[in-house]
């Protein structure tokens, strides 16, 4: 029975440790995209702060109404 519950500790591990590579593997390729395009990554958020501003404005006005 403890060989059972061994066995099956370890079938459960692999996966767990793939999903941690690959989640480190993510968060490295997104910092590294980051880095690469942070130029077009400031002009995108600054192209979008007028498009943020208006919804919220929308927004405030719908709570306003009620």
């Amino acid at each position: 029975m403890a060989e059972e519950i061994k066995q099956a500790e370890k079938k459960n591990i692999m996966p767990t440790i793939l999903k941690v590579i690959l989640g480190i593997a993510f968060l490295l390729l997104g910092a590294l995209a980051i880095k690469a395009w942070w130029l077009d990554l400031v002009s995108l958020i600054k192209g979008c702060i007028g498009l943020f501003l208006i919804l919220a404005g929308v927004i405030t006005l719908a709570i306003a109404k009620e």
